[in-house]
């Protein structure tokens, strides 16, 4: 009986003969049970843009004192306004710290992992740079990479004792820095309001906000007139 061998897929390289029949150009044959190699997943460009990690918390204040950060761009909007931040970077302020930034702290694990459960966003503890600029920084709660589109997500976490009607321009202006330091196209803001410290619901609430260009240009504009302060005092 003849066997009836695998039809080959492909292409075929006619194997040239001299006179004496020694092949001088090889036989490619291509199988279909022959499968590509998986090709890897490019690493994501911000990570090769880690400064430090806020688990060090001498390293991140440092590194962060030096700098512009989500938390510094969040409150550029004037001229005075980038003076008077540059004052209190150089030489600090009286705020350690109150009741409700504590109680965020409390809760920022408990909502970054429901973050992560329904959104698939990972808790993030590490500060970044911008491309090409050491000196703008950012630590977002959450970063992942879209398996569909490959683009950068983030996401960032607030509570609050007051209802939000929309998220507070202060918040957006650091969302909008953290998408330019992080190369990032759109932030998954969430937000608990609470009563008494006590969440007012069972599950927080949540909105993505889109990379706006137009607001990321003013604040690098911003910015480094604060670095420029900065750097003469």
């Amino acid at each position: 009986m003849r066997m009836e061998l695998p039809r080959c897929v492909g292409s075929i390289l006619a194997a040239e003969r001299e006179d004496n029949g020694r092949v001088t150009t090889a036989l490619t044959l291509t199988f279909p049970w022959e499968e590509d190699e998986p090709v890897a997943a490019p690493r994501p460009a911000h990570l090769s843009r880690i400064v430090a990690d806020s688990n060090d918390r001498v390293a991140w204040i440092r590194a962060r004192s030096r700098g512009v950060t989500a938390t510094d761009a969040a409150r550029l909007t004037t001229r005075k306004s980038v003076e008077n931040t540059a004052y209190d970077k150089l030489n600090g302020n009286n705020f350690g710290g109150n009741v409700y930034t504590d109680h965020g702290r409390v809760r920022e694990p408990v909502l970054a992992g429901w973050v992560r459960r329904h959104y698939g966003i990972e808790p993030s503890t590490t500060l970044f740079h911008a491309h090409g600029r050491p000196l703008h920084l950012a630590t977002p709660d959450g970063i992942a990479v879209n398996p569909g589109t490959g683009d950068t997500e983030l996401a960032e976490i607030k509570t609050t004792n007051k209802a939000w009607r929309s998220i507070p321009r202060h918040y957006l202006r650091q969302v909008w820095w953290q998408q330019y330091v992080l190369g990032a196209e759109r932030t998954l803001v969430v937000w608990e309001q609470h009563s008494a410290f006590v969440p007012v619901a069972p599950e927080p609430e949540c909105r993505w906000v889109d990379r706006d260009d137009n607001e990321i240009e003013q604040l690098v504009r911003l910015a480094d007139q604060l670095l420029d302060l900065m750097q003469r005092r």
